[in-house]
């Protein structure tokens, strides 16, 4: 069995290095994208096991992406995780209603973010 690919949205050239070295040391494929239109047409070509997108993106931003994501028959089971720096007040909540699985806040807590990824993985393979 392959291991399961994730593709990661960021911006930030630097939160997507991190993100795709830690993904990568625990045997994750690990695809890139840095804007949601990128991500889009990314998972149009070959359908990642879960999402990893940042909310703040340039153009359409991370809540517009998942929602597209989530009214597409193709791609609406796919775990999406909000990876973001917005860690105010009702951004989790904004974030589930927009169609996220999962919501992790930047700086990265290696240990969440594994947990998160295992959960949802874990739940796909069992539906």
């Amino acid at each position: 069995m392959s291991a399961p690919a994730i593709l990661v949205v960021d911006d930030n050239n630097l939160n997507l290095e991190l993100v795709t070295d830690l993904l990568e040391m625990a045997g994750y494929g690990v695809r890139q994208a840095r804007t949601a239109e990128e991500a889009l047409s990314d998972v149009r070509v070959t359908r990642p096991d879960l999402i990893l997108m940042d909310i703040g993106l340039p153009g359409m931003d991370g809540h517009a992406a998942v929602k597209a994501l989530k009214q597409n028959p193709e791609t609406r089971d796919i775990p999406t995780v909000a990876l973001t720096a917005y860690a105010m007040a009702g951004d989790e909540e904004r974030a589930r209603e927009s169609g996220f699985d999962g919501y992790i806040t930047k700086p990265i807590q290696t240990r969440l973010l594994a947990d998160t990824i295992e959960r949802l993985l874990d739940r796909t393979r069992h539906d």
